[in-house]
Protein backbone atom coordinates (compact mmCIF):
# COMPACT_ATOMS: atom_id res chain seq x y z
CA UNK A 1 0.00 0.00 0.00
CA UNK A 2 3.00 2.16 0.81
CA UNK A 3 4.26 1.85 -2.54
CA UNK A 4 1.43 2.67 -4.49
CA UNK A 5 1.17 5.77 -2.11
CA UNK A 6 4.64 7.03 -2.72
CA UNK A 7 5.80 5.37 -6.36
CA UNK A 8 4.73 6.81 -9.57
CA UNK A 9 3.81 9.47 -9.23
CA UNK A 10 3.19 12.06 -12.19
CA UNK A 11 1.07 14.95 -13.09
CA UNK A 12 -2.15 13.23 -14.06
CA UNK A 13 -2.17 11.24 -10.56
CA UNK A 14 -1.52 14.96 -9.20
CA UNK A 15 -4.67 16.37 -11.15
CA UNK A 16 -6.55 13.51 -9.86
CA UNK A 17 -5.89 14.69 -6.45
CA UNK A 18 -6.19 18.05 -6.88
CA UNK A 19 -9.61 17.42 -9.08
CA UNK A 20 -11.21 15.49 -6.33
CA UNK A 21 -9.93 17.52 -3.25
CA UNK A 22 -11.57 20.84 -5.10
CA UNK A 23 -14.95 18.47 -6.00
CA UNK A 24 -14.91 17.76 -1.97
CA UNK A 25 -14.56 21.00 -0.74
CA UNK A 26 -17.31 22.56 -3.08
CA UNK A 27 -19.24 20.18 -2.38
CA UNK A 28 -19.16 20.52 1.43
CA UNK A 29 -19.61 24.21 1.14
CA UNK A 30 -22.53 23.98 -0.97
CA UNK A 31 -24.14 20.83 1.05
CA UNK A 32 -24.24 19.02 -1.53
CA UNK A 33 -23.05 15.35 -0.34
CA UNK A 34 -23.01 13.06 -3.18
CA UNK A 35 -20.36 15.26 -4.92
CA UNK A 36 -17.75 14.14 -1.83
CA UNK A 37 -18.37 10.61 -3.41
CA UNK A 38 -17.55 11.89 -6.67
CA UNK A 39 -14.62 13.59 -5.19
CA UNK A 40 -13.65 11.02 -3.29
CA UNK A 41 -13.63 8.63 -5.94
CA UNK A 42 -11.24 10.89 -8.01
CA UNK A 43 -9.24 11.90 -5.35
CA UNK A 44 -8.64 7.94 -4.51
CA UNK A 45 -8.06 7.04 -8.04
CA UNK A 46 -5.00 9.50 -8.03
CA UNK A 47 -3.84 8.78 -4.23
CA UNK A 48 -3.89 4.79 -4.59
CA UNK A 49 -2.69 5.34 -8.77
CA UNK A 50 -5.91 2.73 -9.89
CA UNK A 51 -7.74 3.44 -12.87
CA UNK A 52 -7.31 5.84 -15.54
CA UNK A 53 -5.17 8.13 -13.00
CA UNK A 54 -2.71 4.75 -13.08
CA UNK A 55 -2.02 5.32 -16.90
CA UNK A 56 -3.99 2.37 -18.02
CA UNK A 57 -7.05 3.22 -19.72
CA UNK A 58 -4.73 4.48 -22.87
CA UNK A 59 -1.76 3.89 -25.18
CA UNK A 60 -2.66 0.16 -25.38
CA UNK A 61 -1.98 -0.93 -22.02
CA UNK A 62 -5.51 -2.83 -22.01
CA UNK A 63 -5.01 -4.11 -25.40
CA UNK A 64 -5.55 -8.15 -25.15
CA UNK A 65 -4.09 -10.25 -27.51
CA UNK A 66 -7.00 -12.05 -29.81
CA UNK A 67 -4.88 -14.82 -30.91
CA UNK A 68 -7.08 -17.20 -28.39
CA UNK A 69 -5.94 -20.88 -29.68
CA UNK A 70 -5.65 -23.88 -27.33
CA UNK A 71 -2.68 -25.86 -27.23
CA UNK A 72 -3.29 -29.43 -27.11
CA UNK A 73 -1.62 -32.08 -24.80
CA UNK A 74 1.47 -32.97 -27.09
CA UNK A 75 2.24 -29.31 -27.58
CA UNK A 76 1.93 -28.67 -23.90
CA UNK A 77 4.59 -31.65 -23.65
CA UNK A 78 6.82 -30.36 -26.16
CA UNK A 79 7.28 -26.95 -24.55
CA UNK A 80 7.85 -28.32 -21.22
CA UNK A 81 10.97 -30.06 -22.95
Amino acid sequence: MKERLFTGWNIQRAIYVLLGGTIIIQSAMQHEWFGLLIGGYFASMGLFAFGCAAGNCFNGNCTTNANNTTATKEEIQQVKQ
